[in-house]
């Protein structure tokens, strides 16, 4: 079940977040989450390792490169650099 959170803002502010959600057809609640999601994920340095962790895995998988192609990458880039 969602928890709740109480915020105190500005009145003018406050009317001002409700006339722009009803514009979009959302409600205040929804904008106020919507925004907190996109501030933390701009933020949160582990949620973007991992999803460039995933994307690099696509790519590679979507090119056909298997976990054993890259272990014997590794090893020849380390073999060379001696």
């Amino acid at each position: 079940m969602p928890a709740q959170m109480i915020i105190r803002i500005d009145p003018e502010l406050k009317n001002k977040l409700y006339r722009l959600a009803k514009t979009e057809g959302k409600s205040s609640s929804q904008m106020v989450r919507e925004l907190i999601q996109d501030y933390i994920k701009e933020r949160d340095i582990n949620a973007y390792i991992d999803d460039l962790w995933k994307r690099i895995g696509a790519k590679l998988t979507s090119r056909g490169i298997k976990p054993k192609d890259i272990e014997n990458a590794v090893k020849k880039a380390r073999k060379n650099k001696k």
